[in-house]
């Protein structure tokens, strides 16, 4: 798929592949209890120890309503608007304060240099999941095309997917997990320091 911006060259490539809402990959299982007494665990004779690593740290910031969430890892920055904060209930026509706060977030990306951004819709579990899918995927569309506005460079390519009830951050059995669950997510890879 390919947009082309009215106002000038920008094209935008939408990847079409499959691919999961970043941070919802499988994890390794707790760690198992270990002996530091048991024998077994003497590195043999002439064996070195593997090059250390720095841990991915994750650091995660909610405004106080809940509305907005940045979560900032050492690869990437991910923001999670609700979708009360950027649409009319059962929209996908943004806000004009929606699109001020979408323009911030694009001068992050662009402090960010970053090229590769995905643009992830959610929805919760009330009404038809064929309905959900439709209006995440139109709402990540929204958001994508003010981001494209605002990022000038020709080389950002999104990818963009609409996930409906798929991958909830919270409950849905409550109003405020419903809330949480709908959302548009922006994540970036985060420049080399």
């Amino acid at each position: 798929m390919v947009a082309t911006s009215v106002f000038g060259a920008v094209t935008a490539h939408a990847d079409e592949g499959p691919s999961v809402p970043p941070g919802t990959e499988p994890s390794a299982a707790a760690p198992v209890k270990v002996d530091a007494n048991d024998p077994d665990l003497k590195i043999p004779e002439g064996a070195t120890l593997a090059t250390p690593k720095v841990l991915d740290i994750k650091q995660v910031v909610e405004d106080q309503s809940g509305d907005e969430r940045r979560e900032d890892t050492n690869a990437d920055v991910k923001f999670a608007l609700q979708a009360e904060v950027l649409f009319g209930k059962d929209s996908a026509k943004l806000s004009a304060q929606s699109k001020a706060r979408i323009s911030a977030i694009a001068e992050e990306i662009k402090a960010q240099n970053a090229t590769k951004i995905r643009v992830f819709g959610f929805t919760d579990n009330l009404g038809s999941s064929a309905h959900g899918d439709v209006l995440s995927r139109q709402r990540a569309d929204a958001v994508q095309n003010v981001l494209d506005q605002e990022l000038t460079d020709a080389n950002v390519t999104y990818e963009v997917r609409g996930y409906g009830e798929q991958y909830p951050i919270a409950d849905n059995s409550t109003e405020s997990g419903r809330k949480k669950n709908r959302r548009v997510e922006v994540s970036f890879p985060r420049s080399a320091p």
